[in-house]
């Protein structure tokens, strides 16, 4: 490694150290998937490329759902924040979210992931990472301290990615039953 001129200035023993400022931070990634996938925030017209994205992702056409959402995320919230991601001008990835004010007993707000894909043609090139790190800047600007998300237990591939993004198990149990 080369030696910089200031290493070859003696320095007092009780000197103060100078920040490094070219050490990596943890945001350092999150921003370079920012800066490298556009994202933007979801609008009506792409309801198609993400419906496309889905079916192709969960080998069902849940249109309807998603336009639900859509609809929920656009027109009846107080805060939108689902976004999407485009590559050469097509919608790649999307990520669907809320803002809850409080749950279970909780007053702290959340923001709670509902549905993220990724088109599997763009997969590898950081689209999920780009969506999800927006995410997070977007809900700390509203001083929102906390994500969450479902996910089943045997979708080992979005557990392991949700996993490499800092997500953790809940100190909760979610609990099912039939009527």
């Amino acid at each position: 490694m080369p030696r910089l001129y200031e290493d070859l200035i003696p320095r007092p023993a009780d000197a103060p150290q100078e920040l490094d400022f070219s050490q990596a931070t943890s945001d350092d990634v999150e921003s370079l998937a920012r800066d490298r996938v556009p994202v933007r925030s979801m609008r009506p017209g792409d309801l198609d490329a993400i419906a496309a994205i889905d079916r192709h992702l969960s080998g069902r056409d849940r249109r309807d759902y998603l336009a639900q959402k859509l609809d929920e995320a656009l027109n009846h919230s107080d805060v939108r924040v689902s976004l999407v991601a485009e590559l050469d001008g097509l919608v790649v990835g999307f990520v669907m979210a809320r803002v809850d004010l409080g749950a279970y007993g909780e007053v702290a707000p959340v923001g709670v992931i509902d549905t993220l894909g990724v088109d599997p043609g763009f997969a590898g090139q950081g689209v999920g990472r780009a969506l999800v790190s927006q995410l997070a800047v977007n809900l700390g600007a509203l001083r929102v301290e906390r994500m969450r998300s479902l996910v089943r237990w045997n979708d080992t591939a979005l557990v392991a990615f949700l996993d490499a993004l800092g997500f953790a198990p809940a100190p909760r149990l979610a609990l099912a039953r039939r009527p």
